[in-house]
């Protein structure tokens, strides 16, 4: 079967971003070598980013480098964080922030 036809079955029975996340994962299979070069129109997709913020919810995910907890996000409002977090990755604002060296040390 090639990544068109596993894709195509994909898309018949699943919702979009699982549809999207067989797409890549077939095309990558098919193509090892293959390079993806239009990523980042899919990252800020509003269902992909919804789907990501269930499974985080989900997992109780842990604060990252900027100390944001779920709770806080929930009070700011779920839809309105995701709608700035779209626009701020589409329009290119967002950037992270470093993993190491982000949080002082303490008793140093």
């Amino acid at each position: 079967m090639s990544a068109g036809q596993a894709s195509s079955t994909a898309v018949g029975s699943l919702d979009p971003v699982r549809a999207l996340q067989h797409t890549l994962y077939w095309s990558a299979k098919a193509d090892p070598g293959r390079r993806f070069h239009a990523l980042r129109d899919k990252v800020y997709r509003r269902d992909v980013l919804w789907r990501a913020w269930v499974v985080v919810r989900r997992n109780n995910g842990a604060p990252g480098v900027d100390e944001t907890t779920l709770g806080q996000i929930e009070d700011y409002g779920v839809e309105r964080f995701l709608d700035e977090l779209a626009e701020d990755l589409q329009n290119e604002r967002w950037r992270p922030l470093p993993a190491s060296g982000a949080h002082p040390q303490v008793g140093v």
